[in-house]
């Protein structure tokens, strides 16, 4: 009898801390993480006795705002709860949290893993505060605590376990960054803490194999069962959620070819050095935790108004602008998605092709509305900035660590040098150059066109010229190429490149060389 096929089954629980001024429920200053230990703190947030917690409104509603991007219902009434557990960090001996009334359920957000879209089921979106920071000392013989991020507001969006492979579960938490950036309410920097997740995973036989697994290990339920989990921690990049996973499933699989399939929930944390998970601990259920209702906060309570004006205050949010980019202009969906993932970008591509319309018109002989003109180009010209855009800016950007707001090169230059190429005033490896010269020192590319003397060189009279000139001066070649060895012509074309010192157009080089040649 053939082993029973095993398929995974993956849910993630993800922190986000929104950045708000001050925290949760003390007036302290949010930005805890940017100042000297201990500094951003009050009684409240750091637990003594007879201190009362103030709900942060601002936070309450842009947990509403992430409620909402990520299509769930958001509750009309939900509430506070206490989550009991003693953990150093943690200075009540309790939580604020929610359990039963969470600010949203029942979302879903679609990722993308290549070109297959997958949607991924979202339980429940909630509101809690954060624990101050453990400091571990070198030599592993004390701990500090610093405070400063006990009480920051923390946003923890539960998907489903329907999860089925780890690279679904990166592309769900670069997608869930992603919004958050676009929403505003956080940096969600993983490796700064500001997005932290917690990564739960078991196996199951398929429904086909169930039948079988269930004789040969003995194991109560149906095709529907879920075995116990195991919850991994400290995961602090995208690349690690994704290895860790990819750890834990071989892990698992072994011990079903074992004959010994896990049957206790546990939790481990990912150690980057060895590349696997160490076991830490059972893992606890939530009667563990003893919640009951947060005695010192009244329920919260969203009126139709509130949340209406909510949805009228969502941005255009990532799936959208990529859906509308692939519409409105014929892009791939690959190519708007590069865009996309940066909101920097995206704005600066449409400030350019806003802009571009404008040059387009300018330069334009033929009749017709700025629309018509704009329509008939729109393809070929969007293609072209994408391609510039993603390829060679990017390139500049990098190599300097800059981030597209950061660089001198405005929207408006950047479409004047992408109409002057299109135009074919100038040729691609002069508006390279151009670029470079932008990049640095911000001007207008014209202005850098002119001074150097870089306009594309296209009277007939100076092109013949140069033409003859090599044809004359390489009679060898020319002889090879009308016995029939064409790839010589691109030697030919190079030494006429060479000539007009790259300010002619090779397009027009070849044709007057084939012409001539013929």
């Amino acid at each position: 009898m053939t082993f029973p096929t095993l398929e995974t089954v993956i849910g993630l629980e993800t922190h986000v801390q929104l950045r708000t001024k001050s925290k949760m429920f003390c007036r302290c200053d949010n930005s805890g993480e940017d100042q000297e230990p201990n500094t951003t703190v009050c009684p409240v947030c750091m637990g003594h006795p007879g201190t009362l917690p103030v709900p942060n409104e601002q936070a309450i509603a842009w947990a509403a705002k992430v409620a909402l991007a990520l299509h769930c219902k958001v509750s009309r009434q939900s509430k506070f709860d206490r989550k009991s557990y003693f953990y150093p960090d943690l200075p009540k001996g309790y939580q604020i949290s929610q359990f039963d009334q969470p600010i949203g359920k029942d979302g879903y957000l679609m990722v993308h893993v290549g070109k297959k879209p997958v949607r991924v089921r979202i339980e429940r979106v909630h509101l809690e505060e954060d624990s101050a920071k453990l400091v571990h000392a070198p030599d592993g013989k004390s701990t500090l605590i610093d405070f400063n991020r006990a009480g920051t507001p923390l946003v923890e969006i539960v998907t489903k376990p329907d999860i089925q492979s780890p690279a679904v579960a990166k592309a769900f938490l670069q997608g869930l960054r992603l919004i958050m950036r676009y929403l505003g309410v956080s940096d969600a920097d993983m490796e700064k803490g500001h997005l932290r997740c917690d990564a739960n995973i078991s196996l199951k036989p398929i429904p086909e194999h169930f039948g079988r697994a269930k004789k040969k290990f003995g194991l109560e339920g149906d095709v529907t069962t879920l075995f116990p989990k195991t919850e991994v921690k400290n995961l602090n990049s995208f690349k690690a959620v994704e290895r860790a996973l990819e750890f834990e499933t071989k892990r698992q699989s072994a011990l079903w070819y074992d004959g010994k399939p896990p049957l206790v929930a546990v939790t481990r944390g990912w150690d980057d050095k060895k590349m696997g998970t160490v076991q830490h601990r059972d893992k606890e259920a939530a009667h563990d935790y003893r919640y009951f209702p947060e005695p010192d906060l009244t329920p919260i309570t969203f009126t139709k108004a509130q949340l209406d004006g909510l949805e009228r205050d969502m941005p255009e949010l990532p799936y959208e602008k990529r859906d509308r980019f692939e519409s409105q202009f014929g892009m791939r969906g690959a190519d708007a998605a590069i865009l996309v993932d940066d909101l920097r970008v995206a704005h600066f591509f449409e400030e350019v092709v806003s802009e571009l319309k404008a040059w387009l018109v300018s330069l334009e002989e033929v009749e017709g509305t700025e629309q018509e003109i704009w329509e008939s180009h729109k393809a070929k010209l969007v293609n072209q900035v994408v391609s510039w855009i993603t390829t060679k800016l990017f390139t500049l950007l990098n190599e300097r660590r800059q981030s597209i707001d950061e660089a001198k090169i405005t929207p408006e230059n950047f479409a004047e040098l992408m109409t002057m190429m299109y135009k074919r005033r100038i040729n691609a490896s002069v508006a390279q150059t151009v670029l470079e010269k932008m990049f640095v020192s911000g001007e207008d590319p014209s202005d850098i066109v002119e001074a150097g003397n870089l306009g594309q060189v296209s009277g007939e009279k100076e092109l013949t010229e140069i033409i003859d000139a090599v044809i004359n001066e390489n009679a060898g070649m020319v002889d090879q190429f009308k016995k029939g060895k064409t790839p010589v012509l691109q030697f030919l074309i190079g030494q006429a490149m060479k000539k007009s010192k790259g300010k002619a157009d090779p397009k027009v080089i070849r044709e007057l060389l084939i012409h001539r040649l013929a």
